[in-house]
């Protein structure tokens, strides 16, 4: 997906492995499951996108990534999100803000379907 995205060289970056075990933390925290099920992985890997891109673009180490072109559209699963190029008053940065805060929480309400309760 971060390929997808525009993101060169994330498959080495040690960052990735502390960001997907983050995620994976958050969703067995928030669930109260041991494991992450079959049907919240695609969120897993949403989450880890939106936070990797959050922290290289914190770090200032997001460089030669096309804003224009990353934020245009997304699609995952039967949910595709567009986002109006020279539209409106958003600038790239705001466009891909909103791609991160969707990629990192737009789809949290499906960790909780697998919600256990814990006594």
């Amino acid at each position: 997906m971060l390929t997808a995205l525009g993101v060169a060289g994330a498959a080495d970056d040690p960052l990735l492995d502390m960001v997907l075990n983050n995620v994976q933390w958050r969703i067995k925290n928030l669930s109260n499951l041991s494991e992450i099920p079959e049907g919240l992985e695609s969120l897993a890997v949403s989450m880890a996108v939106g936070e990797y891109l959050n922290m290289k673009k914190c770090s200032g180490q997001l460089e030669g990534f096309d804003l224009d072109a990353a934020v245009k559209s997304i699609q995952e699963g039967d949910t595709n999100i567009t986002f109006a190029l020279g539209e409106g008053s958003s600038t790239p940065e705001q466009r891909l803000n909103s791609l991160i805060d969707y990629l990192i929480n737009g789809r949290i309400g499906e960790i909780y379907r697998y919600r256990r309760l814990v006594w």
